[in-house]
């Protein structure tokens, strides 16, 4: 093999592997954001008491309650959440705070605040969510997993800060 052929035999792939590389940032806050709207779009369908939007939020193979003893499945998922979604039990409401893309492009991870309203007492308590999310073939991101913090009772200062913090805008738009 004559050095000009070897050398263009590695240094061709790196030079694409390296624009590969370079390239791929430009997308992260790209499908960072569409996360992020698209885990905005899911806590406003428990807002609206859609079901049906719900639903399409969630991967069809999707486990909820992951750290405990999970419900696994849109449907069984869906039929669980129902009393929240149609807010008769507590009223649920939550944004992302953080969203990271993993680094095959399809795998995301979202965590932020929840807020849960008793309409009956009106106690209020704050937790956390962490999801992971899964762009399909469609292009359609849907959670994988979901999960979160126990909530714990919420002050006025405490609830204030929730809506403080609620940023429907990107971070990295």
């Amino acid at each position: 093999m004559t050095t000009r052929l070897r050398l263009s035999s590695t240094l061709v792939p790196g030079l694409l592997a390296g624009h590969a590389l370079a390239a791929a940032p430009a997308t992260v806050p790209q499908a960072e954001c569409q996360v992020w709207q698209r885990e905005f779009s899911f806590a406003r369908s428990v807002a609206d008491h859609d079901a049906v939007a719900f639903a399409q939020h969630l991967h069809p193979e999707a486990a909820f309650g992951v750290s405990r003893t999970p419900t696994r499945g849109r449907d069984a998922i869906t039929r669980e959440w129902m009393p929240l979604i149609q807010g008769t039990t507590l009223k649920l409401s939550w944004y992302p705070a953080v969203v990271t893309l993993g680094g095959d492009g399809r795998t995301a991870y979202s965590s932020g605040p929840a807020l849960y309203e008793d309409p009956k007492t009106g106690e209020s308590r704050i937790g956390r969510f962490g999801s992971v999310w899964h762009r399909g073939d469609d292009g359609v991101w849907r959670v994988l997993f979901d999960d979160g913090v126990s909530p714990q009772k919420a002050d006025t200062a405490a609830i204030q800060r929730f809506h403080e913090g609620r940023r429907e805008q990107c971070p990295a738009a």
